[in-house]
């Protein structure tokens, strides 16, 4: 740890240094933040871009009175090590330790939890809109990548607020990425921009000019107007932000103490809504990160000197996504391949490039692109689109009113489905399974091991007629765990038979049920295993008569119990009024918080040892 940074301890320590000292203490903190990341594995990339404009927030403004918040979140590291963690900061996403975004109750500072993208000036100009009618005094920041300006939420946010009279300060950290390329109208235009400062120059010169002709009457006045505004758009384009009520200023080098400094000290006394353009260099300071700053976005524990991931033997499930699609474009020209600003996280990055004319990135806007598949199905072709469940959640009422509704042929590709660990409540997709399966057509699967994964992709896209979707988990798993055989519309799979107790479950809890049934199987206790593959449609006939046989039924599942896979079961056996004795093991009514994923199912219980030991329960009970 560098010597400036050892007296940091709070945001008026900051204010103490002058603009040396703070180019001093950037450098020490990215060298802090290279070798703390490196360790625990998180988002660097994005945090070695906002050093400078972090330090500067803290030299001007004051939290916690005022109010900064950051979009997503994931670049509040260095933010969090100024505002009294930096001693913590080795235990960040690890169990028990910090969080990787703001969490309000972890420090006053943080004025707002975020973890999704686009979220930042709704939530600031609600907190204005409060401290004005409680006649408070202070300042709110929205702090919001260009990224996530391809949001929907932010546009309606920045519609809403540009008419409207409360003091806020929007800043557009523009560093040309989301977690990949940023792609759209936008990123062209912030493009523009960047490339053409005069663009800007010229607009201010303009101003100052047409603000001096005078006006005579006030018909003459409206007509000047009139003219003036025609003049300006003559010359000067697709003004966005000023046209929609806001001051803009920019844009403004986010490495540059001495700019940043001025230009957030003057936002601050302004009033209105200001939006200040601020270009910064996403991994700036670690050469591998600027070179490959999608690779370093979200990090796994890397060797400093090379850039190169410590363990990353053999392909994910994001991986084998990809390859399998492409296989499936090469046979049929309908296949297209939609994803919302991730082709590298969902696995599409080869497919982009050898399909360019059948890949859609859209931007961080779920909603559209499953709107945009619903017209693209309409229209002939294939669509699979490629969403995390935990960012699907966003695009509910486009499932339900566009693609359900109409039993369009489209395939969802549910990455990161279940527990995904180090990025906490926000991130965990352990609802899709609720919030998919009671919606009618649709057909929900969840696949063991990547044979059978690459057999419901294949059905999904070539065989299967109305909506679908496959969820599967983050990171690897087994080749092949069980022989599944071939994919048929609502067919379980018979793992092994027994006579003492049933137990269903799918996807990537089926390896922890097979090694719980050979513990118990040691215990004298036969397990009848079922891999139900379907979570919509059950397989009825198969899970009714084992429960018979056994008289008591398990089910296990990465996901929520509440409206999950084991109570779609529950309603089942109800409905026929059976006496079967019951258990479901899965995540409780709360939001689960980070830590590795075998820390988690340990936690929760369902890891093979615990589900073993509760099983058993149920035999002494009995």
């Amino acid at each position: 740890m560098g010597e400036i940074l050892k007296g940091i301890d709070s945001p008026e320590d900051i204010k103490k240094l002058n603009v040396r000292q703070l180019e001093e203490l950037a450098e020490e903190i990215r060298g802090f933040l290279i070798d703390k990341v490196s360790k625990t594995g998180g988002h660097l990339a994005s945090n070695l871009g906002v050093v400078e404009l972090t330090l500067a927030l803290h030299h001007v403004f004051e939290t916690p009175k005022d109010k900064i918040i950051w979009d997503v979140g994931h670049q509040s590291y260095v933010h969090k090590m100024v505002t009294g963690r930096k001693d913590r900061f080795s235990t960040i996403r690890q169990m028990d330790g910090l969080s990787g975004f703001p969490k309000v109750n972890e420090s006053p500072h943080d004025a707002f939890n975020t973890g999704h993208s686009s979220t930042s000036i709704s939530a600031a100009l609600g907190l204005a809109r409060a401290r004005d009618i409680k006649k408070e005094n202070h300042s709110v920041i929205a702090v919001i990548g260009d990224g996530a300006l391809t949001g929907g939420l932010a546009f309606e946010a920045l519609n809403d607020a540009g008419r409207s009279p409360n003091n806020l300060i929007v800043i557009l950290n523009d560093n040309e990425m989301s977690i990949s390329k940023n792609v759209g109208g936008l990123s062209r235009y912030l493009s523009k921009i960047r490339t053409e400062p005069f663009y800007f120059k010229a607009k201010e010169d303009i101003d100052i000019i047409l603000n001096k002709i005078p006006a005579i009457g006030k018909s003459a006045a409206k007509a000047l107007h009139r003219v003036k505004g025609t003049i300006k758009y003559v010359i000067m384009p697709g003004v966005i932000f000023e046209e929609l009520g806001f001051k803009y200023f920019g844009p403004i080098d986010g490495h540059n103490f001495n700019e940043l400094n001025r230009v957030l000290a003057s936002a601050k006394s302004i009033k209105g809504p200001v939006l200040l353009h601020v270009c910064t260099q996403k991994g700036r300071g670690y050469m591998h990160a600027e070179e490959k700053p999608h690779l370093f976005h979200g990090i796994s524990p890397f060797e400093i000197e090379t850039g190169e991931v410590i363990v990353n033997s053999g392909p994910g499930y994001s991986e084998i996504f990809g390859r399998e699609l492409m296989k499936l474009a090469e046979e049929k020209a309908e296949v297209v391949a939609i994803t919302a600003a991730m082709p590298h996280g969902t696995g599409l990055d080869s497919f982009s490039k050898k399909y360019h004319d059948r890949f859609f990135d859209v931007g961080i806007a779920e909603q559209h692109a499953v709107t945009l598949a619903a017209g693209l199905a309409t229209g002939g072709l294939r669509p699979v689109v490629a969403i995390y469940s935990s960012f699907l959640q966003r695009a509910y009422d486009q499932i339900v009113h566009d693609v359900a509704v109409q039993n369009l042929n489209v395939v969802f590709a549910i990455d990161r489905a279940g527990i995904v660990g180090e990025d906490g409540e926000t991130h965990q997709g352990i609802y899709d399974i609720s919030f998919l399966s009671h919606i009618p057509n649709m057909t929900v699967l969840a696949p063991c091991d990547y044979t059978e994964f690459r057999k419901m992709i294949r059905y999904a896209v070539t065989e299967h007629s109305g909506p679908i979707a496959i969820r599967y988990p983050r990171g690897k798993g087994p080749e092949k765990l069980v022989d599944s055989g071939e994919i048929v519309q609502g067919q379980s799979v018979m793992v092994r038979e027994g006579k003492d107790i049933t137990v269903v479950t799918l996807g990537n809890m089926v390896e922890p049920a097979v090694k719980a049934a050979d513990l118990l199987q040691k215990m004298g206790i036969e397990v009848e295993l079922i891999h139900a593959r379907f979570v919509k449609p059950l397989n009825v006939k198969m899970i009714l008569d084992s429960a018979l046989k056994t008289r008591k039924i398990a089910t296990i599942e990465d996901n929520t119990i509440w409206g999950g896979f084991g109570s779609r079961i529950l309603e089942m056996i109800n409905q026929r009024g059976m006496n079967i004795k019951t258990k479901l093991f899965g995540f409780p009514d709360h939001f689960i918080t980070h830590g590795t994923k075998a820390e988690l199912f340990k936690k929760y219980r369902l890891d093979p040892d615990s589900i073993a030991a509760d099983i058993l329960k149920m035999f002494k009970r009995s």
